[in-house]
């Protein structure tokens, strides 16, 4: 724990730890005696107070205490009036009863939530509790369990904000290396800084205050953390904008999008990147908010048409935990055929936050009103081109890609997200104090990073890059904007996935993070990754166009703000476990996952919000090859819980295979559309479970490059 490894023990303390038990065990029968006929007499206590004082790690001795206080004071009441001196006598003998415990491990979670609970009911004096916090904190004091009773004594006793900030400071000045007085500072400046109370506003005067604080620590020992993680939240209250933001939409402002109610679009006419088939008859909608947001719905959300595309709009959040919030929200308009004239303009007008409602996790609203146009183009198929993209497969053939061509920039539909994100003023005093703080971060740490190898400044001093990045892209285009510092930042976490191994996973989705950062900055950059897929073995010409993210050691998704628009998507060859964010990509018809490290099916649960999925290939990862991750689940599977107690497995019944087994399969593939899957170069991928896939999805053609010879129902 906390980064110590834990030590076998020797012979002479593995024959202590039996005698102990030893004679604990009798101890502990007659208390569970006891507790089982619900006997609360005295010799009870004293047995219960025993066995704690001897371990106080047994929850379950401290929670029989708490029941047999609330029945002595509950019968005394019904006998005879209680005298005040009784009650808080027995609540005295309660807080003993903690100290004892304390002096056999000052840390248990046990003997301080009893505490809590014997303050709570009001028969106990708080400022003893306050002394009795200087004896545990100097004797540790980064004692956390200390701290956390601190706030709750202090909020009983109704300590301001700012002696508590006191406090913090003085224990701080005796020993800088004090994680917890850091945190319980930023506690309590998060709190003075949202009630705006008086010197503690404006936020820029109190944050540059800190940071000079935090500097004295971080120049004298650059190797002690504590320090370091109070910089960090000073950053991010620097960076971050509290209110959620409307950061990218689709479709973009002031785009025309083409689709096609049946069948394949001509898109040798079309920009690919603003036209798409609609077969299902609807069109998504979708808002990307720079947090995580609840509250979407038609009373927040606006939507505008002169025909009745937009009846009964119901806004879905695209996140498997079923939290209802998320980062991105989808709805679709209705474009039936028979409502429509064929290449007639269907203006929309999309009005965000105009009322509350939007918020934060962290409550905030979304205060920054946002509109968006866009019109909808309904167009008629061509013959030649009907359903030509499902009778063909799709090949992952590096010959297969085309570099795209010129024009496509005109047609860009990511342009609006940096116009919708970056609503601050640069000529603004915020902006001007953020900008000159941050750089001015950036060259302290990079002097002291000239005398001093330190992993975190290193940390650190990224994230200064990056977020000095974000704030010079306000106002600018995404044409123009590029990111300045994104290779310095690159080469910071390759040189810290070289010196700390043992945290590498964390700098390798770091790395990711920014480099899909970096390629989508602009568009320029994006197009370099863009390409045209025609298979020259057919005789069709589908015109999609492909983000081709290959061969680039990604460990981890980001960026998908910028990445809306995409039909088609390659991120093979590279070092993927998850697959997390995928889920806002509503366009998302065909998708390259082979050759990565996905473990298990559970990762691939985002594909199950991609109604437009019809190509997927999964082949050469690590699916079968480890066990099944059931931390996700109460139970070992969620046959067994709520997510799969809805499944009839008898109407998938197949000779020889027990369907069961393959149940985290199900889980994803039941509801999905796929016409092509490919599955090869993984353990699972044995011909049961081929089998067994065929059954679960009728729509699949093509099953590992093989055309699929289906038998028609009798």
């Amino acid at each position: 724990m906390h980064g110590r490894a834990r030590k076998t023990p020797t012979p002479q303390e593995e024959k202590a730890f039996a005698l102990k038990a030893s004679k604990l065990r009798p101890l502990q029968s007659q208390f569970l005696q006891f507790h089982h006929n619900k006997t609360y007499t005295k010799e009870a206590l004293e047995v219960c107070a025993k066995l704690l004082e001897a371990n106080p790690e047994y929850l379950t001795a401290w929670n029989y205490r708490k029941v047999a206080v609330e029945h002595i004071l509950s019968h005394s009441e019904t006998e005879t009036e209680i005298d005040p001196e009784s009650i808080k006598s027995i609540f005295s003998e309660e807080l003993r009863v903690t100290e004892r415990a304390f002096a056999q491990n000052y840390k248990s979670y046990g003997a301080w939530y009893h505490r809590k609970w014997v303050l709570s009911k009001g028969h106990s004096s708080i400022d003893r509790e306050l002394q009795l916090l200087e004896v545990f904190l100097k004797k540790d004091t980064r004692n956390f369990h200390a701290w956390n009773y601190r706030r709750f004594v202090a909020a009983l006793k109704n300590r301001s904000d700012e002696e508590e900030l006191q406090f913090t400071t003085d224990m701080i000045s005796d020993n800088f290396s004090n994680y917890s007085a850091w945190h319980n500072r930023s506690v309590l400046l998060s709190q003075l800084l949202e009630k705006k109370v008086q010197g503690y506003f404006p936020k820029e005067k109190v944050l540059t205050e800190e940071c000079n604080l935090v500097h004295q620590a971080l120049f004298t020992d650059p190797d002690d953390q504590s320090g370091w993680f109070y910089h960090l939240w000073i950053l991010d209250r620097m960076v971050k904008v509290e209110s959620p933001l409307l950061v990218s939409t689709w479709p973009p402002h002031g785009s025309s999008i083409n689709v096609s109610v049946k069948g394949c679009l001509d898109k040798s006419t079309l920009s690919p990147m603003t036209s798409f088939d609609l077969n299902t008859g609807t069109i998504p909608v979708i808002l990307y908010f720079s947090e995580a947001v609840e509250g979407v719905n038609s009373s927040t959300i606006n939507v505008e048409s002169i025909y009745d595309a937009t009846q009964d709009l119901i806004w879905t959040p695209l996140s498997t935990n079923n939290s209802g919030s998320a980062q991105a929200w989808v709805t679709y308009l209705n474009f039936l055929e028979e409502k429509f004239h064929f290449l007639q303009a269907n203006p929309l007008k999309v009005s965000v936050g105009h009322s509350q409602g939007i918020v934060s996790l962290n409550g905030f609203h979304c205060a920054h009103p946002t509109e968006f146009e866009f019109t909808v183009y309904v167009q008629p198929p061509t013959s030649q081109h009907t359903d030509l993209q499902c009778l063909e497969m799709i090949s992952w053939g590096d010959e297969n890609f085309h570099i795209c061509e010129t024009h496509l920039k005109e047609s860009s539909p990511i342009k609006f997200s940096y116009q919708l994100e970056n609503n601050e003023d640069n000529e603004s005093t915020t902006y001007k104090w953020k900008a000159e703080t941050i750089a001015n971060e950036i060259a302290l740490f990079r002097e002291l990073l000239s005398e001093a190898n330190c992993k975190i400044g290193k940390l650190t001093l990224a994230r200064l890059l990056m977020a000095h990045d974000v704030i010079m892209s306000y106002n600018k285009s995404s044409d123009t904007y590029k990111l300045a510092h994104s290779e310095e930042v690159l080469e910071l976490y390759c040189d810290l996935m070289n010196s700390d191994p043992s945290h590498s996973q964390f700098y390798k989705d770091e790395y990711s993070l920014v480099l899909l950062q970096q390629l989508t900055s602009n568009l320029e950059s994006l197009l370099r990754h863009c390409y045209h897929y025609r298979d020259l073995s057919s005789s069709s010409i589908h015109g999609h166009i492909c983000l081709r993210l290959c061969n680039l050691s990604l460990s981890r998704i980001g960026s998908i703000k910028q990445l809306l628009w995409i039909q088609m998507l390659d991120l093979s060859h590279n070092q993927l476990r998850s697959i997390e964010g995928l889920e806002a990509m509503q366009l998302l018809s065909c998708l390259n996952l082979s050759h990565n490290q996905i473990g298990t099916f559970s990762a691939l649960e985002p594909l199950k919000l991609l109604k437009a999925l019809k190509v997927l290939n999964v082949s050469y990862n690590e699916i079968g090859a480890h066990s099944v991750n059931t931390r996700r689940y109460l139970c070992s599977s969620p046959l067994s819980h709520t997510v799969g107690s809805d499944w009839n497995f008898s109407e998938f019944a197949i000779d020889s295979v027990d369907v069961a087994n393959y149940w985290e399969a199900f889980f994803i593939f039941k509801d999905l559309k796929l016409t092509q899957l490919d599955i090869i170069g993984n353990v699972v991928a044995d011909e049961k479970f081929k089998v067994f896939l065929l059954k679960v999805m009728p729509t699949l053609k093509w099953l590992d490059g093989v055309e699929l010879q289906r038998h028609p129902k009798p």
